[in-house]
């Protein structure tokens, strides 16, 4: 079964066991989280499809995974006739939540 859910202004499509990286949470490893937001879900086949209107009765369950840090973005700064280049790095900090369950009561 495959949910559609809205977590910190973003939608992602998950099922369970899959693992999806969202913007930095203040929680720690291991961590509950449940999501109430469900747009839609549909089964395997896409047979069995429920679209709320704007959210359905359904719970997605999920657990931190673990806290990292995202590839590195370069920030150059140019300035042609006076030879001067500045480089700088920057690293957004995400979680990793793991999909415990998708649970639809409609």
């Amino acid at each position: 079964m495959y949910a559609v859910i809205q977590l910190q202004g973003h939608q992602y499509i998950v099922q369970e066991g899959d693992e999806i990286v969202v913007d930095t949470m203040a929680l720690e490893d291991g961590k509950k989280v449940d999501v109430d937001q469900v747009l839609a879900i549909f089964d395997d086949k896409g047979e069995k499809v429920a679209v709320g209107s704007p959210t359905l009765k359904a719970n997605v369950y999920c657990e931190v995974a673990k806290s990292q840090k995202g590839e590195k973005l370069r920030i150059i700064k140019f300035k042609r006739k006076n030879r001067y280049t500045r480089t700088i790095g920057f690293r957004q900090r995400q979680t990793v939540l793991k999909i415990k369950k998708v649970e639809f009561n409609g």
